[in-house]
């Protein structure tokens, strides 16, 4: 961690692996961590720097959904608590509306935004029938047509 981000202090970087439950591991090299531990030293490590705009590619890809459910709560109480901006690119529309406060919908290659959905905030206060609601605008859009 020291080596992402030397200028953050022993009390950030604590409650980053609290938060990200690493509190545990901080002794473990990289290739001692499973795959859901090296994802959470990676949010960890992109938090230390204290960005304002930060760049997610599939995040949760190749997790298991229990794990990925944690990490996006995660993701989310981080994101709140720091007030930054956050682009996630994603293919699961459940992702995107519970981390999402607008939502581009982009069509098939050649890439280009097809849509562009609002999503009430925060999504604590959504319904399952206002999220089903977002996913079935975000399907209309995806089809051809």
């Amino acid at each position: 961690m020291r080596l992402a981000a030397p200028g953050a202090s022993e009390a950030e970087v604590a409650a980053l692996f609290d938060a990200l439950g690493l509190s545990e591991h901080r002794t473990h090299f990289p290739g001692e961590l499973s795959v859901g531990l090296a994802r959470r030293t990676g949010l960890a490590r992109a938090f230390a720097v204290r960005p304002t705009l930060l760049l997610l590619d599939e995040p949760f890809v190749s997790l298991d959904a229990p794990l990925a459910r944690q990490l996006q709560r995660d993701l989310a109480r981080l994101v709140e608590s720091r007030r930054m901006i956050t682009v996630l690119v994603t293919h699961d529309v459940d992702q995107a509306i519970a981390l999402a406060d607008r939502i581009f919908v982009l069509s098939p290659r050649p890439a280009h935004v097809v849509g562009e959905i609002r999503v009430k905030s925060p999504r604590a206060a959504l319904s399952a029938e206002e999220g089903q609601a977002v996913a079935a605008r975000i399907e209309a859009l995806r089809e051809p047509g």
